[in-house]
């Protein structure tokens, strides 16, 4: 019979203390994030200095200047106004009939230049996609990109140039019979020109986004569109337009955002007083009122309501686009 023994450790000799239990790593103190990298990428975030001291200098400084909207302003006293005046200057353009004239005509102009305008660049970016002559879409791109590189003023005077009485547009309908048309100086041509010209002048600029987002989508879609026997036609609509809908989603909202912001420069050109009942827009309103009538405050309350309602604008669309399509801007 058997019995297991314990050996007993031999006199002298000491048992191993027990290991101590494992101790967590202490990190030694490194610097957050945006610190590593700023030590790191120094000179690269040293370029977006100017920038920022632009968009502070001149888009968020000027922010403080809207308390005068609520303040009486009198030019040559204190920069912030002189006393408050609460919703005075609101309630002013509010019941005024001029200023909602004004207001149908900035959302005409407005909702024409968007319907026409937006669509052009991406229908002409379609088109160059498909051309296969290197030469032929060098041409079109060079000669659709030159009008956005014209000074607006340049761009007023060549339109005013060819609607006028004795210009080219008018000798044409002049060789068909037509008596010669005031197209500058008639309310009811004021929105077809400016869209015209809008179009002119940014229609082919735009397409460089939708060239480049083009240029993203997969060639295996395309040939697995074609492999299923999709002509041209589909192979657009079901792999062309969707790869480039985040871009299209994307310069949509912006739109969206600056809907109410009709170019100032390009109207005051174009308009004259007998164009004002479809001409006059909020900003040539604004300028009219605030700089040739010294009515600052009133300027200002009409400002800040604009400005309003294009945070408004810009908010929903987002939210929508991110709720229906999935793709949004933040």
């Amino acid at each position: 019979m058997s019995s297991s023994t314990t050996s007993a450790p031999s006199p002298g000799t000491q048992e191993p203390p027990p290991a101590p239990p494992p101790r967590r790593r202490t990190r030694s103190p490194s610097p957050t994030g945006w610190r590593r990298a700023l030590r790191k990428d120094w000179q690269l975030y040293s370029l977006a200095v100017l920038p920022l001291l632009f968009f502070l200098v001149f888009r968020y400084l000027p922010m403080i200047g809207n308390v005068i909207a609520f303040r009486r302003f009198e030019p040559g006293g204190s920069i912030l106004g002189e006393y408050w005046v609460g919703l005075r200057y609101v309630e002013m353009f509010l019941s005024d009939p001029t200023f909602w004239q004004v207001f149908r005509n900035t959302l005409w102009i407005g909702g024409l230049t968007l319907v026409f305008c937006f669509p052009v660049p991406i229908v002409l970016a379609l088109l160059l996609n498909e051309v296969r002559r290197r030469s032929l879409k060098r041409f079109v791109q060079s000669v659709s990109y030159l009008p956005h590189f014209l000074s607006i003023v340049i761009v007023a005077g060549i339109t005013m140039q060819m609607l006028a009485t004795d210009g080219p547009v008018n000798h044409i309908l002049g060789w068909f019979g037509h008596d010669p048309v005031r197209f500058i100086q008639e309310p009811d041509w004021f929105r077809t020109i400016y869209v015209g010209s809008e179009i002119w002048q940014t229609a082919g600029w735009g397409t460089i986004l939708y060239l480049a987002a083009l240029t993203t989508i997969d060639e295996d879609l395309y040939e697995a569109a074609r492999i299923d026997g999709a002509n041209r036609w589909r192979q657009i609509w079901h792999v062309t337009l969707p790869g480039i809908r985040p871009t299209m989603i994307t310069l949509l909202i912006l739109n969206i955002g600056t809907f109410l912001a009709v170019g100032f420069e390009k109207v005051l050109l174009l308009y004259n007083p007998l164009t004002y009942p479809t001409a006059d827009v909020i900003s040539t309103y604004l300028y009219r009122t605030g700089v040739e009538s010294n009515s600052f405050s009133y300027a200002a309350a009409i400002g800040l309501f604009e400005a309003v309602i294009g945070l408004v604008l810009i908010t929903s669309a987002n939210q929508l686009s991110r709720r229906t399509v999935g793709t949004s801007l933040w």
